[in-house]
């Protein structure tokens, strides 16, 4: 019988054992952008702030292409003192968003990265300028 007991709880141990490091895997693979929901959201052209000092529930779709920025010149005008004068811009290639930062002081974030190279947005992104957090819908 303790034969039995002990072979039962070295197969439990392995069975924890597998399932922690594939957590861990999966956890890495979220972080890096590789989790397989990222990859089947589909594209938005609506943008919603979702939080802001001044602006929560400002609504805007992209037709074109529209810079955001603190700047009165710019398309989107953002009241955050950590956004710069001209900040991003937001292109519709067919269908689909594509972000550029402009050069900003402070970066532009999606979903917590910063951004150094134009990046394609899907529904459910969340772009951060400053202290404003935006949505894509």
């Amino acid at each position: 019988m303790p034969d039995l007991l002990l072979t039962l709880l070295r197969l439990i141990f392995l069975a924890l054992v597998y399932l922690f490091v594939w957590q861990v895997a999966r956890a890495i693979g979220a972080h890096l952008g590789l989790s397989p929901l990222r990859r089947n959201r589909r594209p938005g052209t609506r943008v919603v702030v979702v939080r802001s000092d001044v602006q929560p529930g400002l609504d805007f779709s992209v037709a074109d292409a529209v810079v955001l920025g603190r700047s009165a010149e710019a398309d989107i005008h953002l009241e955050d003192p950590y956004a710069s004068e001209f900040h991003l811009r937001l292109n519709n290639r067919d269908g689909k968003l594509v972000l550029t930062d402009l050069g900003s002081t402070n970066g532009t974030y999606v979903n917590g990265r910063r951004v150094t190279t134009p990046v394609d947005l899907n529904r459910g992104d969340a772009v951060q300028v400053g202290k404003t957090v935006m949505e894509v819908r």
